[in-house]
């Protein structure tokens, strides 16, 4: 994998963490993919629509970045999957999990999000 898309694969998923861009529609729009879903760390199924939030359902993100045990494992040379830890801090409470990403790398528009999924870890 060349660097830049590892530097970018690294950007894009920290992103999501952020207020300020998760919360951002039109960005969500270009990075998710027109088929994305996720199996949250709830164990619900998501779809691409409940995952791009309007403005009112903005919440603070309380997560570690960089993301803990951030590692790239190519599939093909547009299929990558990223895995790592999420830690979010909710009160004196820090939720972790397991989180994998498949993004697919499209000729116009660049890596985008198919699917993620958190699981539970202690």
């Amino acid at each position: 994998m060349k660097d830049d898309d590892t530097d970018t694969l690294k950007r894009l998923e920290e992103s999501l963490w952020r207020a300020k861009t998760r919360f951002d529609r039109a960005y969500c729009e270009l990075v998710f993919a027109d088929e994305f879903f996720e199996f949250g760390r709830s164990g619900r199924r998501y779809t691409r629509n409940e995952q791009i939030f309007k403005e009112s359902d903005r919440a603070p993100i309380n997560a570690l970045t960089p993301l803990p045990e951030f590692k790239i494992h190519e599939v093909s040379d547009n299929i990558a999957l990223v895995t790592y830890i999420s830690e979010v801090t909710d009160g004196a409470e820090t939720l972790r999990a397991n989180r994998s990403s498949l993004w697919r790398k499209e000729d116009k528009k660049g890596w985008r999000l198919v699917f993620h999924q958190g699981t539970p870890t202690t």
